[in-house]
């Protein structure tokens, strides 16, 4: 259906073959990594990388579309995903003033005892924008984007 006052909208067919094309940029490295000759090589850290999937992401894809590229970098021993639920904030849902202390209850309900209980080596490995700010406020931790963790770990040669 195209409306004549909306051409540009796309239709469900085209949204849906845009919506294949779509990935986390951790999944798409995934994906690619055998296609590419070199690969980048990573310190190893003391610790685990624990990951803390977004609730989309959880929703959508899994946390395996993360977990497979953490794992790639560090080894499967070395990578945990986390049974945390949602961390509370969904989307800006715990920014209001009104929902700000649910928001915080409900991140006590599974991820901040989970980040309360990370060893000091540990580090929480988190794709949403929200659950980090989320970890931030709850725990005065700092999770990391997959990205970032993993740029943190390339050894310049």
């Amino acid at each position: 259906l195209k409306l004549p006052e909306a051409p540009n909208i796309p239709t469900r067919d085209e949204l849906a073959a845009l919506a294949e094309r779509c990935f986390l940029p951790e999944d798409f490295l995934d994906r690619h990594w055998d296609d590419h000759p070199a690969h980048p090589r990573f310190h190893r850290p003391v610790g685990d990388a624990l990951l803390h999937a977004h609730c989309h992401q959880k929703a959508l894809w899994s946390a395996e579309s993360s977990a497979r590229f953490m794992r790639r970098i560090v080894g499967p021993s070395r990578t945990r995903t986390l049974d945390t639920g949602c961390c509370g904030m969904a989307g800006s849902f715990g920014y209001t003033t009104n929902r700000y202390d649910l928001s915080m209850r409900i991140g006590e309900l599974a991820l901040f005892p989970s980040a309360r209980a990370m060893n000091p080596d540990d580090v929480l490995v988190a794709p949403g924008a929200s659950c980090r700010h989320q970890v931030h406020d709850g725990v005065a931790k700092t999770a990391l984007h997959p990205m970032k963790w993993a740029a943190s770990l390339i050894i310049d040669d």
